[in-house]
């Protein structure tokens, strides 16, 4: 790839018809790791840009908007989220924000590639200073099997996945709830990467439905990231606890509490606001 070329998510099987591109100022590394092929660019207009198996993952200029929403929602959510779990996540994105809740006394974070981690840490210290907290302790791994070790564990769990083929399709599948809820704590809540309604409705819905067969409090909410195609990511949301009202967080922050978290996205009226689809979608996510 030239610098002067163009990155485009083209040859994609979950966006057919259609890319987002970015301008290449700088190709600044790639490779094909054990479990995946990585390119990190310095782009004109995003700043640094990691693809992993020719898709955008995040991007310098919007990354907060993903990384403050998938950590913040839930765990505004639980009243006492103390103990918890980040599977995947190897840019360090969701450890810095899942870090800075003042209620999170551990961060356990398991990632299965390592060179995710160790091209992060070089080419993406904005994020990858995530790994830097004294709260977190990262353990290289499969998430299947640490969840499975770890049985009534955690108080929440966030599952910070790639779009749902290749390595990262099992975590769109009934079983990865069953095993998720085996790991929480009662009263748990996880909440995992959902895709967009745009794209693929029916499959937004199928993932939702395989939730709700083990979770009684199960729901959808929005973030608006512009580098990820549709400009929208949703995320699955479910509570071990029939009481849970996502809309009303369990923990609020004010305007001046926000801005000493250094959160630049999320706020109790942001979180509201995520848990209100368009009339389309309500109808075509719920049951």
């Amino acid at each position: 790839m030239n610098p002067s070329e163009w990155f485009s998510e083209i040859s994609n099987e979950l966006w057919p018809g259609q890319c987002f591109s970015v301008k290449v100022k700088q190709v600044l590394h790639e490779e094909r790791s054990k479990y995946q092929d990585i390119k990190i660019i310095q782009s004109e207009s995003h700043g640094v840009v990691l693809i992993l198996d020719g898709i955008i993952q995040c991007t310098e200029r919007d990354e907060f908007a993903y990384q403050e929403m998938i950590s913040f929602l839930p765990l505004c959510c639980h009243p006492n989220p103390q103990r918890v779990l980040i599977v995947g996540g190897g840019d360090g994105g969701v450890a810095r924000e899942v870090a800075k809740h003042p209620a999170v006394l551990e961060v356990h974070q398991v990632e299965i590639d390592e060179r995710v981690v160790e091209l992060s840490k070089q080419y993406l210290p904005f994020m990858a200073c995530g790994f830097e907290s004294p709260k977190l302790k990262l353990t290289i791994g499969d998430g299947f099997e640490y969840m499975k070790q770890h049985e009534g564990a955690f108080d929440v769990i966030i599952t910070d996945s790639s779009d749902p083929i290749g390595p990262a399709e099992s975590l769109f599948r009934e079983s990865y709830f069953e095993l998720v809820k085996r790991a929480l704590k009662p009263n748990g809540i996880i909440c995992s990467q959902g895709g967009s309604f745009w794209l693929d409705a029916g499959h937004v819905r199928e993932t939702l439905d395989y939730c709700r067969k083990h979770f009684p409090r199960v729901t959808y909410g929005l973030a608006a990231v512009p580098s990820y195609p549709t400009g929208q990511i949703g995320f699955f949301i479910a509570s071990l606890n029939p009481e849970t009202e996502f809309r009303e967080p369990a923990r609020q922050f004010e305007d001046a509490e926000i801005d000493q978290l250094g959160l630049r996205y999320y706020t109790t009226d942001v979180h509201r606001a995520a848990f209100t689809l368009p009339r389309f979608a309500a109808k075509a996510l719920n049951p």
